[in-house]
């Protein structure tokens, strides 16, 4: 397959909603000779599939890279596998890292490449509110998410961009496990539910709920999840990264704006690293003064002059 090498390197950090994805490259190995890596994601779900299909596909073992895969069910849990050892990066809210660190951990872990950049989940009603307004929740009880989480801080982010008070102008009940508030929806509990996917959907399909509004759309760019490891992991595996390739949309705006900075840090620090971009990975929008075609162009000719290799 003609793409199936950006396609591995890329996919585990492709975004689902929006871009700004990195990928480690690792020399081609025998199958011998792989490298062992233990990835523990936050949840599992369709806003990764590119990184699935790559592992089921043999992309990642075909770059050099023996990939496990686990699901933590939770930012905390995850967090936790990783500073064990049992996994040597962790995939999960941005904030882990810091709480973390905050905590005086010898060895910190450190955030190494966003993922998204927009929350993946929705509101669900129990009923269809064509018309609703974040002030509908106005003294309503909403399952919400672990305090302290990043989908219960955008949450409450939301509900404060709306001159909502999340302490006094509703109830949130944040005492249930991550992945078990559609159960508890179901049942009975709450007024509306934050939830991701599959659940949002599932809720739908028995008639128990329905989707009112997404979080991601009204919440805006946040740092949402992202790649994490120890210090010392990255240290002791820093010779296998080579390049770090971006794809995603769109190329004038959140490409070519993370694309030149990283390339600056690079060459700031004297790093033998080349930051790469696959044209055909990479696409932006149509629009009255904003042509395609002619914008993706400019951008491609601003990233190469800036040391930025195109493929």
């Amino acid at each position: 397959m003609k793409n199936k090498k950006w396609i591995s390197l890329a996919a585990a950090v492709i975004l689902a909603v929006t871009a700004l994805p990195l990928g480690v490259f690792a020399a081609k190995k025998d199958e011998a000779k792989l490298a062992k890596v233990t990835l523990n994601e936050v949840a599992h779900s369709i806003f990764y599939a590119p990184q699935y299909v790559a592992i089921e596909e043999g992309y990642f073992k075909d770059e050099g890279l023996d990939m496990t895969l686990i699901t933590g069910f939770g930012a905390d849990k995850t967090m936790t596998a990783v500073i064990s050892g049992e996994a040597d990066i962790g995939f999960m809210g941005a904030e882990a890292s810091i709480y973390a660190y905050q905590e005086g951990a010898t060895d910190p872990v450190v955030n190494f490449a966003q993922l998204t950049q927009r929350a993946g989940n929705f509101l669900v009603a129990r009923e269809e509110m064509p018309d609703f307004k974040w002030e509908d929740l106005k003294d309503k009880k909403v399952l919400g998410g672990r305090k302290g989480g990043m989908p219960e801080m955008v949450f409450e982010y939301i509900l404060k961009k709306n001159n909502i008070d999340p302490k006094t102008d509703l109830s949130i009940d944040q005492s249930i496990d991550f992945g078990s508030t559609a159960a508890a929806f179901s049942g009975g509990q709450g007024d509306f539910s934050v939830e991701f996917e599959p659940h949002a959907t599932s809720l739908e399909e028995k008639g128990d709920g329905y989707v009112v509004a997404s979080l991601g759309e009204s919440s805006g760019y946040v740092p949402y999840t992202a790649f994490s490891a120890k210090k010392s992991y990255i240290k002791n595996n820093e010779n296998n990264l080579k390049e770090i390739a971006l794809c995603g949309c769109c190329t004038d705006l959140c490409v070519m704006n993370f694309a030149i900075p990283l390339k600056n840090y690079i060459n700031e620090n004297d790093l033998d690293i080349d930051v790469v971009i696959y044209k055909n990975a990479v696409e932006t929008y149509d629009a009255p003064n904003h042509n395609r075609k002619e914008y993706n162009e400019i951008a491609f000719k601003i990233m190469e002059q800036n040391g930025i290799k195109l493929i």
